[in-house]
């Protein structure tokens, strides 16, 4: 089978962030199948962007098959990102021939963020013969109407709605990272037995090595644990849905205990939460440089408790599913999470302890009560929360799972 994979974020070990496309991929390679990702040349989601000189052909992503299509730099979400976005759409109009008569694809799978890359998708499907498949990983323009406060009436929401309505009634199968959308995918047009639902994961291969914490992180974490400091670690992006200002807050009710935060990320939010925390004199709180992912099995297997969170909102009713859960899943640590959502993953794994979220002295508590906890059981929450995810996220099983749905 030759499959057509559409994202415009789509990254991978050398570049960062957005990882699921190169997993799903490099997995249904390993199966026989080929593949051709095709991404935006620019996107603020990768620490490093593709050289200039691999824009515009087929290149790889660690062994994957990648075309990069231009499209202009931006930072910020405002004119600049819609440029952008509409750069990678031209492209993908301007590349249908090669898309259909060089590549010849038996699945076009639309895999983004925003839904208008299904019109260029449904495209190049109808034009190759090929089953068109829509991989939805946020709900837009729910999300940025929840999220950001625009009106479903903005012309840029109007314009998304009509491009979810379309991929909702044409789209062949429509697979769907959080398992709580089905009700308003089918109130879009979608016919219902079109849905699955395949989550993120991790790859398990890649914690059977484990490559050294750089020597700046491994620094901090020495100090740290020379003073007898229980670890309480966060790694990934530092943004506002991301609800980091709850544990800073929570660092103010653990001065007396011998507890350390080490936050390890970067994002827009980085400087106000350094700023937050010099002001609130939390000089147990320490925050690091966002380390390759080669490098986060050894990073983790440092902490002791793990913090993921998001701000109470609505939009999570349909369900989420943080990357960073299921590595902390991995590391077989306990977690506290602070999302209100329409799935519960820690709650269904038995892997640590649930809270509601926006709660910074309920953090501080559950932070006490893992501490207290005998280690016997403390290691009985990590084995939990490996078994898990090695069973319902492992992305070979993910990618089989994705497999049968299209076929």
């Amino acid at each position: 089978m030759r499959i057509l994979l559409i994202n415009h974020y789509a990254g991978g070990p050398a570049y960062g962030m957005e990882h699921r496309p190169w997993y799903l991929s490099d997995a249904w390679q390993r199966m026989g199948h080929e593949v051709l990702v095709v991404a935006a040349g620019y996107a603020h989601t990768r620490v490093v962007q593709p050289a200039q000189d691999h824009i515009g052909r087929v290149t790889d992503i660690s062994g994957v098959p990648a075309l990069f299509l231009p499209a202009p730099r931006y930072s910020g979400n405002g004119p600049g990102r819609v440029w952008n976005m509409l750069g990678f759409l031209t492209g993908l109009y301007k590349r249908t021939p090669f898309f259909v008569k060089e590549f010849q694809p038996d699945v076009v799978i639309a895999s983004s963020t925003y839904p208008p890359d299904i019109w260029p998708a449904d495209r190049i499907a109808r034009k190759s013969g090929a089953r068109l498949v829509w991989e939805v990983h946020d709900l837009w323009p729910l999300s940025p109407i929840e999220l950001g406060g625009f009106s479903k009436h903005h012309p840029f929401m109007m314009w998304l709605q009509r491009a979810e309505n379309f991929a909702c009634k044409k789209a062949h199968k429509v697979v769907s990272l959080l398992p709580c959308t089905q009700e308003h995918l089918t109130a879009h047009g979608m016919s219902p037995e079109k849905f699955a639902w395949i989550p993120n994961g991790i790859a398990a291969h890649e914690w059977d090595t484990t490559v050294p914490v750089p020597e700046p992180h491994q620094t901090v974490i020495r100090e740290l644990k020379s003073q007898g400091m229980t670890l309480v670690g966060y790694t990934g992006a530092l943004g506002v849905a991301n609800a980091m200002d709850p544990l800073i807050e929570a660092a103010q009710y653990c001065r007396d205990s011998k507890v350390a935060f080490v936050i390890t990320g970067h994002g827009p939010e980085k400087e106000n939460l350094k700023r937050k925390a010099t002001e609130m004199g939390l000089s147990h709180i320490r925050f690091c440089d966002p380390v390759p992912k080669k490098h986060l099995p050894a990073l983790l297997d440092q902490m002791d408790i793990l913090y993921v969170g998001f701000h109470k909102n609505p939009l999570y009713k349909y369900g989420v599913s943080p990357n960073k859960l299921y590595d902390y899943m991995m590391a077989g640590k306990p977690i506290i999470q602070a999302i209100e959502a329409g799935n519960n993953p820690v709650k269904e794994a038995q892997c640590g302890i649930d809270i509601q979220a926006n709660d910074p002295k309920a953090i501080a508590s559950a932070i006490r009560e893992l501490m207290a906890l005998p280690a016997s059981n403390i290691q009985k929450m990590g084995e939990a929360g490996k078994k898990y995810v090695l069973q319902h996220h492992e992305f070979d099983v993910l990618a089989r799972r994705f497999l049968e749905e299209i076929e």
